[in-house]
């Protein structure tokens, strides 16, 4: 029972924290962006070290790089390629935890799960490339490792059938989608809305 009160009250906080920080990004106020912000990630540490009895240590790595991520993407410009970086560990790690657990898939469904996202990161690389500049290289990387990321969560989707498979999969490409953004954001059209928009994919 104690367990279970902990991990609502660290549910609560998740959803609290997360909610100030899509509202400070909405009213544009650095204060709460700052404040906030950083306590997303960690409330989903605390959340998942309580809330399971068998941890995957790569997980909270990998969730650690998010975190970093987090904290360095708040200076825009300065600290943008590091922030890039930390993200890139976390994909990284991500694709490890699934390609670790994945069950054979027959040759017909790797090429299904490879196509959309191939198709996805030439598009948006196309759509890029004229404004990276020093970018180029590291946006491309991260490009063809997110998509890595797509392959092997719709793969294991094929292969499982799951809900848990479903949902993770559902979660990757709001991920994806979520960075979509931020790269257009920077390199390609900036817009108001992207900023509320980038913080509810990712958070979802």
């Amino acid at each position: 029972m104690k367990t279970n009160n902990i991990t609502k009250g660290l549910t609560f906080l998740f959803f609290t924290v997360s909610i100030l920080d899509i509202i400070g990004v909405a009213i544009h106020n650095s204060l709460l962006q700052a404040i906030f912000k950083p306590m997303i990630i960690l409330s989903l540490m605390a959340l998942y070290y309580f809330s399971i009895e068998k941890k995957n240590n790569w997980y909270l790595l990998a969730l650690a790089f998010s975190f970093l991520g987090d904290v360095l993407l708040m200076d825009k410009n300065n600290l943008f390629l590091y922030g890039i970086a930390a993200f890139l560990l976390s994909q990284i790690l991500y694709i490890k935890i699934i390609g670790s657990q994945l069950k054979p898939s027959s040759l017909k469904q790797k090429i299904t799960a490879i196509i959309p996202f191939l198709i996805y990161v030439i598009i948006l690389l196309s759509i890029l490339k004229s404004n990276l500049g020093e970018f180029l290289i590291p946006v491309v990387i991260y490009g063809i490792t997110i998509s890595i990321f797509g392959v092997v969560s719709l793969l294991n989707y094929f292969v499982s059938k799951t809900k848990i498979s479903q949902v993770l999969l559902f979660g990757v490409i709001l991920f994806i989608l979520s960075d979509s953004m931020i790269a257009l954001n920077k390199f390609h059209e900036a817009k108001a809305y992207y900023g509320v928009a980038i913080m509810i994919t990712y958070i979802l």
